[in-house]
């Protein structure tokens, strides 16, 4: 199973610590420690994906659920519409680019750590939002912090260049994503739908 580099000292530490018990005997102590260990392997995996080949597609950028689809008026993308994806704990918690594209900026903004699935959250949670000049369109990626999430690491910054699906960050421990595509995409998610990063269409540029 391929982990997430970021993932590895909340695998190592409680198995070694495990391991440790194990060998000298403690073997009911040594539980709660590999099951921590085994917890974090599952919530830090790092499955690879493979983007379909649909022209002008625009990939999920998480795996999840669904919950909201409403129309934006966004600083880069401009009128649009905003996909917002809600990620459990039981999710792949790695984040891709839904197109290829040249990054143009990375803002932090502070805020909350609200249940990632309130549609307020957009707005109000810690969150760290990507902007992506592809060659025929602006899309923005957010990352956004939740009640049990509150460490997002982003990968990339202006300049880098990602291929869709291609990995940039992640989430811990349960969370949100928003996508901001163009208002004239033809969105195919729709709320309650599942869909997995990387390779889930969720629109399709005219």
């Amino acid at each position: 199973m391929k982990v997430a580099r970021e993932g590895w000292p909340f695998v190592a530490v409680p198995g070694v610590i495990a391991l440790g018990l194990m060998l000298v005997g403690r073997r009911r102590l040594a539980t709660p420690f590999a099951a921590a260990s085994l917890a974090s392997l599952g919530f830090f995996r790092d499955p690879d994906r493979t983007p379909p080949a649909v022209p002008d597609a625009v990939l999920s950028p998480a795996d999840g659920r669904v919950v909201d689809v409403v129309r934006v008026q966004d600083p880069f993308v401009g009128d649009a519409f905003r996909v917002s994806i809600f990620l459990s704990p039981l999710d792949v918690h790695v984040n891709r680019a839904p197109i290829a594209g040249l990054v143009v900026a990375r803002r932090y903004e502070p805020g909350r750590f609200l249940a990632a699935y309130r549609s307020d959250a957009s707005e109000r949670n810690e969150r760290c939002v990507l902007h992506l000049q592809g060659e025929k369109v602006r899309v923005a990626v957010t990352q956004i912090a939740g009640v049990l999430a509150r460490r997002i690491v982003c990968r990339v910054g202006p300049g880098d260049k990602l291929e869709a699906g291609e990995r940039f960050g992640l989430i811990r421990f349960g969370s949100r994503t928003d996508l901001t595509v163009p208002r004239d995409t033809q969105i195919q998610a729709h709320v309650g739908a599942r869909v997995r990063g990387g390779e889930s269409v969720i629109g399709v540029l005219r």
